[in-house]
């Protein structure tokens, strides 16, 4: 039987690994000085082409605010090639390791090498910081990489292609086409370590086909990310800052908050200042500027759902506009929404949103709170409201989620000296800064021989001096 065909960029896609793999063999760990220049050709291909990136993905989504490109995307790339610049010396350096007494004179060393050829499976939210900043990881750890971006963002898409292949040979970094064969293909590819950041469901086939060939994944995932207001909590500041985090990028954000718990009393209140917030950040007019569309019909459909479901089910609805206004419809534009009393058995509290609506739940006490949280999958993403500083803490230790913001949302993705990863069904491993440097390495442990050991007295023929350097072992062990 004749085999199928392969697509060009499918052969494109192998030519280049092969590329990069043989590379990562034969020359398996680039200097500094190599890494520097890599890092410095990525700045260049970013700030050479920031208008153009800005421009390509407001066209993908429909329209997407400039200012939250430039703050949420370029500006936190830039912030981790700057970063990585400046420590990565110190990152590359043998790390001087405790010898156990028993050993003693010898030495231990932890040298940082390179894994070899990293893929990197890119979301089309943040289609620029999330392809490029995983990228910063790998070049830094002395890898070369392959970028599979998202088929929802093609003008975004074949612009990163272009930038990246005027800056870069295939062998160093490349970019893949978007074709349907090579989103199945790319991650059965047998890389050394697999960068995916998506949706819990696509995210376990990815683990699923990198299993095949033992190769490691760091999976940065979602799901519903609760922000609680502690009944310490000034009530309109909650509100304010909450609005900020559901609405960047109209709610397209892995980390965004996707439900409030509220002490019962004060949801009533709580939900009327986050509307009146909404509505003084976005206003009532879908042509404004500001407010980001969302990326496709299909997901415009989907929120039109979770609102209709959550309506059926007794939920209050509280919007500027109806969804099916043709004013907001026609620009892709979802009113900001908030569902006041919404339960568990409403599909808006079952399954991650991922647009600009956020669900309110009634809580008795703190306890109530946690407990909600935890019969759920652990979150990637926690937000704490509140002055009571023994509450907050009684949170934190009696919840796990993959990263905290406390008063405020979103802001622990920012900080350069911290991870950012989920836990269980939110991901698992982390990078940003130094941990995405040593996500990407291989942390060689490395014994050296001492002339002045005695091990050779372990060595056979045994006898009386066994005996006693066992004796003197089992004391000190």
């Amino acid at each position: 039987m004749d085999r199928p065909l392969k697509s060009p960029g499918l052969y494109a896609l192998e030519e280049v690994f092969h590329r990069q793999f043989e590379l990562s063999r034969s020359e398996p760990a680039p200097t500094l000085q190599a890494r520097l220049d890599r890092l410095r050709r990525l700045r260049a291909a970013l700030t050479e082409n920031e208008a153009r990136f800005e421009a390509a993905i407001s066209a993908d989504f429909g329209h997407r605010s400039t200012v939250e490109t430039a703050i949420a995307e370029t500006m936190l790339v830039l912030g981790e090639i700057k970063h990585a610049a400046k420590h990565l010396k110190g990152w590359m350096a043998p790390e001087r390791i405790p010898t156990t007494v028993q050993f003693a004179p010898a030495k231990n060393r932890l040298i940082p090498q390179p894994l070899g050829v990293i893929g990197i499976i890119a979301p089309w939210n943040y289609p620029l910081q999330l392809t490029l900043a995983p990228a910063v990881a790998a070049i830094a750890a002395g890898n070369s990489a392959i970028i599979q971006p998202s088929e929802l963002v093609p003008r975004f898409s074949e612009l990163l292609m272009e930038a990246i292949a005027k800056k870069f040979d295939t062998a160093e970094l490349a970019v893949t086409d978007i074709d349907d064969d090579i989103a199945k293909a790319f991650a059965a590819l047998p890389f050394d370590h697999l960068i995916f950041t998506g949706s819990t469901r696509i995210g376990r086939l990815v683990a699923e086909a990198a299993g095949r060939n033992l190769t490691p994944v760091t999976l940065e995932l979602g799901g519903k990310s609760p922000a609680i207001v502690d009944g310490s909590a000034d009530i309109d500041e909650a509100a304010q800052r909450i609005a900020y985090g559901k609405l960047l990028n109209a709610g397209q954000t892995c980390i965004a908050p996707d439900y409030a718990l509220v002490p019962q009393a004060s949801m009533q209140p709580f939900a009327m200042r986050l509307q009146g917030h909404m509505q003084h950040m976005f206003g009532t007019d879908p042509k404004n500027p500001d407010y980001t569309s969302i990326v496709s019909d299909r997901h415009y459909a989907r929120l039109e759902g979770l609102v209709a479901d959550a309506a059926a089910k007794g939920a209050t609805i509280m919007q500027p506009a109806a969804p099916n206004d043709p004013e907001w419809k026609e620009r892709r534009k979802f009113p900001p929404t908030v569902i006041v009393d919404a339960t568990p058995e409403m599909t808006v509290m079952q399954e991650e949103i991922f647009g600009p609506l956020l669900p309110v739940v009634g809580t008795r006490d703190a306890m109530e709170a946690i407990a909600f949280i935890n019969r759920r999958d652990r979150p990637l993403a926690l937000y704490w409201f509140g002055t009571d500083n023994a509450a907050r803490d009684t949170v934190l230790a009696r919840t796990v989620s993959g990263g905290v913001t406390v008063n405020d949302c979103l802001f622990h993705f920012a900080q350069a000296y911290q991870p950012m990863g989920g836990v269980g069904a939110s991901g698992s491993g982390a990078y940003h800064g130094e941990w995405g440097f040593k996500t990407l390495t291989k942390l060689k442990p490395v014994f050296y021989r001492s002339r002045f050991n005695r091990l050779a007295d372990l060595y056979p023929p045994y006898g009386a001096k066994v005996a006693r350097l066992e004796k003197l072992m089992r004391l000190l062990s």
